[in-house]
């Protein structure tokens, strides 16, 4: 098993930044994609999106393209969600989830692999 440990949500104000960071253990993590999805309450699971296995290709949401970006570093097990720009619809617990593959995986079912999550609160 690989286990995902997701850490960096906070309360921010709106147009602030924060960087999520992804932390991987228990397997080869350069054998997995990652993904990054979002949660409000009462709203459907939310894809924000993904980075393939090696950290050559990537993809965000429509959502928040321009705004976020991924970025990881097999050396270090950590993948990040780097988010510019926060709107107070923005506010959600954040949730990486990794599986064995060398494409981009663009929905929840296509995960094995799941963190507890980070809370982020964008508020003025």
């Amino acid at each position: 098993q690989v286990q995902l440990v997701e850490s960096g949500g906070k309360l921010v104000r709106p147009g602030d930044s924060l960087r999520l960071s992804c932390a991987a253990s228990g397997r080869a993590f350069v054998n997995y994609a990652v993904g990054w999805f979002r949660q409000a309450p009462g709203k459907e699971r939310e894809f924000v999106g993904t980075i393939d296995r090696d950290g050559r290709i990537s993809h965000v949401a429509d959502s928040v393209k321009g705004r976020f970006a991924i970025s990881r570093d097999n050396t270090l097990d950590t993948v990040w969600l780097r988010m510019n720009g926060l709107r107070p619809e923005d506010t959600a617990i954040y949730y990486c989830a990794a599986r064995a593959g060398a494409e981009l995986y663009y929905t929840h079912s296509q995960y094995n692999y799941w963190g507890q999550g980070t809370q982020v609160t964008v508020a003025s």
